[in-house]
């Protein structure tokens, strides 16, 4: 999954710190909610390819498995039932980051994190025990909560216990876990399919608690952050902290640095407003569309689907979960590769290379799927099979070292502090929201596009490519203080948002569509604004109901229009077979 988040800010220059041992719990606790959230993400879609899970809680997608000739190839698996099981999980964290937020400045982190990893669990214990439909979703839905929460809070906690020169590496270590997470829950996929009695599929389900456990009991081991404790006011007891984590007793600068950026949190009555002034307005638009190729490229799709997709080429189930095996390690080691690149050969070489690399294998499997799967005739021979298997590796090996941890870096090194954790909540829900899209439409879309869903993915990759290509400047090696200055400043598109006259300066065109974006996103404020003020109640129906009325419709539009959008490319790509 590409996800994750970025921390806070780091603040001013290093100061004198030892190792503690809350430190070393803090690393600890980092890898076990990177775990958490990487099992979660990758279990779902070994789960729903087994076939005693199928056959016990989806009947007619598994007599659809079982009869070759009952359904097309591309739709055996079209189930909005089967879609709702992997989304959920996604639309609870996306609604419990709002939660989250609120309880980690008023309950404070540790708390927030013992309350994660009790959903978590809750979530586990559902899942496991599942007889029904609704006991699975009620699962999921507690272990999305789970994942909202630890997703918001745990690289904050590490940001604020950790001395500055590791916090690099702990987010590092969280990246890390995420891939090893999802590499576990395939293996453990693979293992439980074999386990002929049945109930396979409700062990790795169960598994999940392990991680969301250790999260449990860590966060009962370790004290509150400073920060959590110095913003209600408890200066002494941060004070007192602070010092015990940091093992020395000149704590005075770290500490007055704590009170002072608790101050301006304080006096900051409207972040989202201010998110919105001109001159954070570039590094909204970077975070938000960052987020949003991270899902339309495919991940994610790969990530849930692999699996079923596997299976839809002619795989057997074991084969097709072995292969997801092999997507997982790839994964691990792609994300190894961009710790030691992304400080060498800079943010932009490796998102282009990544784009060119992403944009060949996607468009490779749609040709090799288009030529040679066919709704009720399957001409993949073992040799192709094995070659659309190597091509998704690549792809989900050159995402792993670039847009997967670059989505999050590029826009949280550019982010002035005031704007920093308002930015990082819509990135998030940007990211969870799109997320959940992909997870609820990909079975359908594929049903419906059949091959043309890879380049569908294909035309992202492209747009993505252009974006950074035209938008995208270079952050490798700039302090975060002197972003603006050195880089915001100095772009060609981006500097009009610091002008203080930009009209008289900006031609005709590049003046309209300066004006459209801030038209566009003037509107969006306005609306969110009255929906949360005004509009509580009604908007919060509407949240409980969007499963039930409106993913139906969504994902049918969604899909219509890439139909409809991609429908002359591939009659192209079939006319040159």
């Amino acid at each position: 999954m590409a996800g994750g988040g970025f921390g806070a800010a780091s603040g001013g220059g290093d100061v004198e710190a030892k190792i503690m041992p809350p430190v070393i719990i803090s690393f600890i606790m980092t890898a076990s909610g990177g775990l958490m959230i990487g099992y979660d993400v990758g279990i779902s879609g070994g789960v729903t390819s087994m076939p005693h899970f199928l056959k016990e809680l989806f009947p007619v997608v598994y007599k659809k498995t079982q009869d070759p000739g009952l359904e097309s190839n591309y739709c055996k698996y079209n189930n909005q039932g089967l879609q709702l099981f992997t989304s959920s999980l996604y639309l609870a964290a996306l609604i419990s980051t709002f939660f989250a937020s609120y309880m980690t400045r008023a309950l404070g982190r540790k708390l927030t994190m013992f309350v994660a990893g009790i959903l978590s669990m809750a979530g586990t214990v559902f899942n496991a025990a599942a007889v029904n439909l609704a006991m699975l979703i009620i699962g999921r839905i507690l272990l999305g909560c789970g994942v909202g929460f630890a997703n918001r809070v745990v690289l904050l906690f590490h940001s604020e216990i950790a001395p500055t020169r590791i916090r690099g590496a702990l987010y590092t270590l969280f990246r890390l876990n995420n891939a090893i997470g999802i590499l576990f829950a395939n293996l453990i996929n693979y293992r439980t399919n074999k386990i002929t009695e049945g109930y396979g599929w409700r062990v790795s389900l169960g598994l999940a608690a392990i991680p969301a456990c250790l999260l449990t009991v860590g966060s009962l081991i370790v004290a509150d952050t400073p920060n959590s404790l110095i913003e209600p006011g408890k200066l002494e007891e941060g004070k007192a902290v602070l010092k015990r984590i940091r093992g020395v007793d000149n704590v005075d600068p770290e500490f007055l640095e704590i009170v002072e950026a608790s101050h301006v949190a304080k006096e900051m009555k409207h972040p989202f407003r201010n998110l919105l002034k001109r001159r954070n307005r570039p590094q909204l638009v970077i975070a938000i569309w960052m987020q949003i190729f991270q899902q339309f490229t495919g991940i994610n799709a790969i990530m849930f689907y692999a699996p079923v997709l596997f299976h839809t080429l002619g795989l057997k189930s074991d084969a097709s979960l072995y292969s997801v095996v092999i997507t997982g390690a790839v994964n691990v080691l792609s994300t190894i590769v961009s710790i030691y690149f992304v400080d060498r050969a800079g943010r932009r070489v490796l998102l282009l290379e990544a784009s060119f690399q992403m944009f060949q294998c996607q468009l490779v499997v749609a040709i090799i799927m288009g030529h040679n799967l066919k709704d009720h005739s399957n001409n993949l021979d073992h040799g192709l099979a094995i070659l659309v298997v190597f091509m998704v590796c690549s792809f989900v090996f050159s995402f792993g070292w670039s847009l997967g941890p670059l989505g999050w870096l590029i826009p949280s090194e550019m982010l002035p502090l005031e704007a920093h954790s308002a930015c990082q909540s819509v990135a998030v829900c940007t990211n969870m929201l799109f997320t959940f899209i992909i997870a609820q439409a990909f079975l359908s879309m594929l049903c419906n596009m059949k091959f043309g869903i890879f380049l569908f993915f294909t035309f992202w990759v492209f747009v993505m490519t252009t974006f950074v290509v035209v938008l995208i400047p270079e952050t490798k090696g700039v302090p975060i203080e002197e972003m603006t200055e050195r880089v915001l400043k100095q772009h060609w598109f981006w500097e009009r948002y610091f002008e203080d006259n930009p009209k008289g300066k900006l031609h005709a065109l590049n003046y309209l569509t300066s004006s459209y974006l801030d038209l566009k996103l003037r509107i969006s404020s306005l609306i969110f604004e009255r929906a949360l003020t005004k509009c509580s109640d009604a908007l919060f129906s509407w949240i409980a109901l969007f499963p039930m009325k409106i993913i139906p419709a969504t994902s049918h539009a969604f899909y219509s229009f890439s139909i409809s959008f991609i429908n002359s490319v591939v009659k192209a790509v079939l006319n040159c077979m």
